[in-house]
């Protein structure tokens, strides 16, 4: 039996006269199947690869059937934006069988959000945050609303698993399960991830259903790549100018400077230009959307934003300013084009760094051979196990530790962290006043209420760090955008200009007290920075590809001339050293320069390694180590290589202690200020390290 066979003919009749619909793609017919059959499952398909209805006409199916006291679908998207873009059509699936859906997000006002807790839809839609605000505010009558709810729908998961904000969002979904007498079923939607099993064992958490990956077989089709070397700037924003006249299309860039800087010098070039990075203000970037899917001729200069399943209409080429750090990424940009008929999906690389352009073919190989990702598996979140702390002593007034351990113990992303561990933070956050107990009960400490409790908690909800930001206003009132403050700092009113939604702003008055720059147009302006000094650690994977493409001969023939030559002199002067047996060092004096090609995790375990045995200076990136110091030779530098590769050598307490004392105070996290210094220095080193993987690769490659 067909899956459409099994929908309730009220569904039927709606997808074959409203949309005109004779038959449902492959990955509907798997997943719809699985859903009706009770599993959690991840969805894999491509971007416009139909996940959406995958997940959503089994889940109606499921809704008319029996109709849900209260909300019945959960739909959680990771940005506001994928949310504003899915409303109407889920609006129009469930208006077809005589449903409702809400939407439910910080836009939304406060009379929808009344109205729609007395009458409740059927299929609500929101973010993490906002469904955290839901379950802490007193005005959602939480248990009213979800005691009916049967299934969650994750949107694009493969951009919250591994990361905070994907343990915020189980943390959430574990704390609002009890509340359901229904075995939440849990659907993550995704594009092609390296590890989908481990993925759908991450989302069904405390679920006691059966669990499947549906992903398809692929249909091969053809793609058009090009990778162009350019000496600036300038140049690039030249070429995809040339390309794009008369076309539509998106120019990702890997940070939002860069992205201002491309969009500058695309103006003018015979072409609508517009921004969209998370610094441009929210009704700034609604425009740039709304304009761009209405006209022909048009490009957006993006960051992110983009890359996850908005949809701006149909595109016919994808630009890349040097290279992503990841296969999924490029997959993710590349797969918003390629949807019409007779039109390929593409993407061209343009880069004004010769290592991004060698980034860029390693990571075009890699998708050849079908390699991608693997999502994290994180097992000791601190930081959102804070937050969820503070965040439930908010939701009941005051909770008992016992409690608190009961529902978050149960989070995927905390399940390393013991007991003991638990209860050492606990005190630790009593101590620090981050908590205040009476009766066996924890509430909010002053110290907590005065670092999170602004604008109602407002940063306690938002789980990833945030900076502090100033609005920029143009003197009409305009909204704009945001500036950290540092940035801000170095603005003289009158005399400074800087660029902002791919336009030039002279400063007329910074309101310091209201976080407030007002500003006027300008002829020119400088690129604004937005923090960045955390090290982008490339992968070890892709790093090993960059080396097998300088020990071989192949030709590239979707990379320009300059790239190729780039690859032949890179060729020229490391190929023989790669491909000589033992560690590729070479030594100059007592400086020694090791290409490892291991990737920023191995490379900076090594570097602190060495510090700690050997006291040497080391500088450390994706690709190499540079070590200066007393001693340093090949066999100095081969024992203390050979000592690295034992795990004694790092479970050894005075190297450990060694390496903790040297490493950076990155702050990755606004709630690793709570933490007891062991476990703040874990997620620093969680970050920047990786002990077993260093491991692995010295033994693996040891000379024989």
């Amino acid at each position: 039996m067909s899956a459409f066979a099994r929908f309730p003919p009220r569904l039927q009749q709606a997808i074959v006269s409203r949309l005109g619909w004779t038959s449902l793609r492959p990955v509907q017919e798997l997943a719809s199947h699985a859903i009706l059959d009770g599993k959690n499952a991840i969805v894999l398909a491509p971007t416009a690869g139909g996940k959406t209805e995958a997940a959503m006409f089994p889940a109606l199916a499921n809704l008319v059937e029996h109709e849900p006291e209260g909300v019945g679908v959960l739909y959680i998207a990771p940005i506001k934006a994928l949310l504003n873009n899915q409303e109407d059509r889920l609006g129009t699936y469930a208006e077809m069988v005589g449903l409702r859906r809400f939407v439910w997000h910080g836009d939304v006002t406060d009379h929808a959000k009344r109205k729609f807790v007395r009458e409740p839809g059927a299929i609500l839609m929101t973010t993490p945050e906002s469904l955290e605000v839901m379950l802490v505010s007193p005005r959602s009558p939480v248990g009213r609303l979800f005691s009916d709810l049967r299934l969650v729908v994750i949107d694009e998961v493969h951009a919250l698993s591994g990361t905070d904000r994907g343990a915020h969002l189980m943390s959430v979904i574990e704390r609002l399960a009890p509340t359901s007498r229904n075995d939440l079923q849990r659907i993550g939607l995704s594009a092609t991830v390296g590890n989908p099993h481990q993925i759908v064992d991450w989302i069904a958490g405390s679920s006691k259903r059966e669990k499947v990956v549906i992903d398809p077989p692929k249909v091969p089709s053809k793609r058009e790549i090009h990778v162009g070397l350019h000496e600036s700037v300038s140049g690039l924003a030249g070429e995809a100018a040339a390309r794009a006249v008369n076309k539509k299309s998106l120019f990702f860039c890997q940070s939002r400077a860069l992205t201002e800087s491309v969009a500058d010098r695309m103006r003018g070039r015979g072409m609508d230009v517009y921004v969209h990075h998370s610094s441009v203000s929210l009704e700034e970037r609604r425009v740039a959307e709304d304009r761009f899917a209405r006209g022909q001729n048009a490009c957006i200069v993006c960051t992110s934003t983009l890359e996850l399943g908005i949809d701006v209409g149909d595109l016919d080429l994808v630009f890349q300013a040097n290279a992503p750090s990841s296969v999924s990424s490029f997959l993710q940009r590349m797969g918003r084009t390629g949807r019409r008929q007779g039109i390929a999906a593409n993407t061209t690389f343009l880069c004004d760094d010769p290592e991004a352009a060698l980034q860029a073919v390693a990571l075009i190989e890699l998708a050849r051979e079908g390699w991608v990702e693997r999502v994290v598996d994180q097992r000791r979140c601190w930081p959102v196990l804070v937050q969820q702390i503070f965040a439930m002593s908010l939701q009941y007034g005051a909770i008992s530790a016992e409690r608190c351990w009961q529902q978050l113990s149960r989070v995927p992303d905390f399940r390393a962290i013991s007991r003991d561990e638990f209860n050492a933070l606990i005190d630790h956050l009593k101590h620090d006043d981050f908590l205040f107990e009476s009766g066996g009960l924890l509430s909010m400490g002053q110290k907590a209420e005065r670092t999170f409790g602004r604008k109602n908690f407002l940063e306690l909800y938002a789980v990833f760090s945030s900076p502090l930001l100033y609005r920029v206003v143009t003197t009409g009132g305009r909204d704009l955008g945001s500036l950290e403050q540092d940035f801000v700092d170095r603005l003289v009113p009158h005399l400074s200009s800087f660029l902002l939604g791919g336009r030039a702003w002279t400063v007329e008055h910074v309101a310091h007290d209201d976080r407030v720059v007002v500003v006027r147009d300008a002829p020119g302006g400088m690129k604004p920075s937005w923090g960045g000094f955390i090290p982008q650690l490339l992968g070890f994977e892709i790093s090993q590809k960059i080396k097998s493409l300088l020990t071989g001969t192949a030709s590239y023939p979707y990379a320009d001339s300059r790239t190729s030559k780039h690859i032949d002199e890179m060729r020229a002067e490391l190929g023989e050293l790669l491909c000589r047996p033992g560690r590729a060092v070479q030594l100059d004096g007592s400086t020694a320069r090791w290409w490892t090609f291991a990737g920023g995790r191995i490379n900076h375990t090594l570097k602190y390694g060495f510090d700690a045995a050997c006291g040497w200076k080391v500088v450390a990136d994706n690709f190499q180590l540079r070590i200066e110091g007393d001693g340093v030779n090949h066999e100095n530098v081969g024992i203390a290589i050979g000592q690295m590769a034992s795990e004694a050598f790092w479970q050894s307490p005075e190297v450990r202690h060694a390496v903790l004392a040297r490493l950076p105070g990155y702050r990755l996290s606004k709630f690793q200020d709570c933490l007891p210094e062991k476990y703040a220095l874990e997620v620093v080193e969680n970050y920047l390290l990786d002990v077993a993987g260093t491991i692995r690769w010295l033994s693996a490659s040891k000379p024989q």
